[in-house]
C-alpha cells in the first residue's frame, strides 16, 4: 500500500485532498504543521510527501531541506506563491513537482499518480559520497569501483539509504528484506549487515543497540 504524508495546515483543503487521493491501496496521512510532519515521518514509511510551503510553524522548504538529508522520496509542493522564483527554489532544493493554489483536485491526482509511478520505476541513482548506488541497474560503487552485492544485501542497503538518518528496527528490516521475517533466524540480519559493511568498506551503517540499524547522516 502507498502511504502519502500530507503536510497542509488548511483543514478543509487537507480533507478534500485526502478524499480525492485515497483509494483502497493508498492511505493519506494529514498533518497540519512541520513539527507534526517530522514526527509522523520518523514513525512511519511513506511513498510520497505532499508539502505546503506556508505553514504556521515555518516554511515548508525548511522541511524539504531536512528531508533531503534523509531520503530521496518524491515530494510534491503545494504553494500559493505563483512567482517563478519560488517554484525554481523548491525544485532546486529537491522537490519533484509543484502545484500552485488554487488547483484542480483532478490535476493534483494526476501529478501524484505520476510521481508514485516514477518512484517505482524511475531513476534510482543515489549519490552519497564516496558511494553511488543505482538500484535499477543494480550497480553499486565506492569511489568509482564496482561492488558486487547479493539481492538480500541490495534490499537491506536500499531500505537503509532511502531512510537514512532514521533508525530501522530489526523487526522491520527482517520483514522487508526477507518479505516475511517470521521464519528467518534473527542472526541472519546481523550476518547480512556485516557482509554489507565489509563490501562497502566502512559505510555509515551504525548499530542502535536494542533497536536496529541506521544509515547515519553526518
Amino acid at each position: 500500500m502507498d502511504r502519502i504524508l500530507l503536510i497542509e495546515d488548511d483543514a478543509a483543503l487537507a480533507r478534500g485532498i485526502s478524499l480525492a487521493l485515497a483509494t483502497e491501496n493508498r492511505e493519506i496521512v494529514p498533518q497540519g504543521s512541520l513539527e507534526n510532519g517530522k514526527k509522523e515521518w520518523e514513525k512511519e514509511n511513506f511513498s510520497l510527501v505532499i508539502l505546503d510551503i506556508n505553514l504556521p510553524d515555518g516554511n515548508g522548504l525548511s522541511f524539504l531541506s531536512w528531508l533531503r538529508n534523509k531520503s530521496s522520496i518524491p515530494v510534491l509542493i503545494l504553494t500559493a506563491n505563483d512567482l517563478e522564483i519560488d517554484q525554481v527554489a523548491g525544485l532546486e532544493m529537491g522537490a519533484d513537482d509543484y502545484v500552485t493554489k488554487p488547483f484542480s483536485l483532478a490535476i493534483l491526482r494526476a501529478r501524484v499518480n505520476s510521481l508514485l509511478r516514477r518512484g517505482k520505476t524511475g531513476n534510482n541513482v543515489l549519490t552519497l559520497p564516496p558511494f553511488q548506488f543505482d538500484f535499477d541497474s543494480m550497480i553499486f560503487m565506492r569511489e568509482g569501483v564496482c561492488v558486487e552485492l547479493s539481492k538480500t544485501e541490495q534490499r537491506l542497503l536500499r531500505l537503509l539509504v532511502e531512510h537514512r538518518g532514521q533508525t530501522m528496527t530489526r523487526e522491520l528490516l527482517l520483514d522487508h528484506v526477507w518479505d516475511n521475517g517470521d521464519f528467518v533466524d534473527e542472526n541472519a540480519l546481523s550476518v547480512v549487515v556485516k557482509r554489507l559493511r565489509d563490501k562497502l568498506v566502512d559505510p555509515p551503517i551504525k548499530t542502535v543497540y536494542g533497536l536496529g540499524y541506521v544509515w547515519e547522516v553526518k
